[in-house]
C-alpha cells in the first residue's frame, strides 16, 4: 500500500471512528445509564434510581416508535392520519406502549392499536382463554391469518380484538364498517413481524 492510498484509508478509518463515537455519545438511553452507575458509585441513590427511571422510559419510547412502523398502510379507498404513540411506566395510568392509527373512508372509521406492556390485556386474555365471555358480550372466537381473535360488529360498530405472543394486544375498533372492512384491516397487520419484536 502506497503513502498515498494508506493516509486515504487512515482517514475514513478515522471519519468511522468519530462518527460512531458521534452516535454513541447520543444515545439518551446510555446516557442515562452511565449516569445512574455513577450516581449509585457515589451512593446517590435516588439520582441512581431517577437515571434507571429515565432510561427504561426512553427504551419504551423507542419500542413505541418501532411499533409504529408495523401499522398498516391505508387500503385502497381509504385515508391514513399519521402514526401516533405512547408509553408510560407501570406506576402512571396503568403503563404500557401503545401505537394506534385513523383511518376514514367517507362516513366510515377504523383505529388500529397496537398495546403491550398494559394491564389492558388481562381481561383480553381471559376471554381468549374462555370462548364463552366473548360470546357472551356478542362477540365470536375466529382465527385471522393464524392468530386467535375475538370479531364484534353490530350495526356497523363493530372491533376485532387479537392477541399476538400472548404479550400484545391489536384492538382494531371500526364506526360505520362491514365486516370486510374490519377483516381487511385485521389481515394487514405483518403479525410474524410483531412477534419478532416482543
Amino acid at each position: 500500500m502506497n503513502t498515498t492510498s494508506f493516509r486515504v484509508f487512515a482517514s475514513l478509518g478515522l471519519a468511522s471512528i468519530l462518527a460512531l463515537g458521534t452516535a454513541l455519545r447520543a444515545d439518551d438511553v446510555t446516557d442515562s445509564i452511565d449516569e445512574a452507575i455513577k450516581a449509585y458509585k457515589a451512593n446517590d441513590f435516588a439520582a441512581a434510581a431517577q437515571s434507571l427511571d429515565a432510561a427504561a422510559q426512553l427504551v419504551r419510547q423507542k419500542r413505541a416508535e418501532l411499533f409504529k412502523a408495523v401499522l398498516p398502510a391505508a387500503p385502497s379507498g381509504w385515508t391514513a392520519e399519521d402514526a401516533t404513540s405512547q408509553s408510560a411506566a407501570a406506576a402512571m395510568f396503568g403503563g404500557g406502549v401503545s401505537a394506534e392509527r385513523h383511518y376514514t373512508k367517507g362516513d366510515a372509521s377504523i383505529t388500529v392499536k397496537l398495546i403491550t406492556d398494559s394491564p389492558a390485556m388481562q381481561g383480553v386474555m381471559m376471554m381468549m382463554g374462555n370462548p364463552m365471555f366473548a360470546n357472551a358480550d356478542g362477540g365470536k372466537l375466529e382465527r385471522i391469518k393464524g392468530q386467535k381473535a375475538i370479531f364484534k360488529n353490530k350495526d356497523g360498530s363493530g372491533s376485532v380484538n387479537v392477541v399476538v405472543g400472548g404479550s400484545m394486544l391489536i384492538q382494531i375498533e371500526g364506526s360505520q364498517v362491514k365486516d370486510a372492512d374490519l377483516r381487511a384491516f385485521a389481515e394487514a397487520i405483518d403479525y410474524a413481524k410483531l412477534s419478532g419484536m416482543l
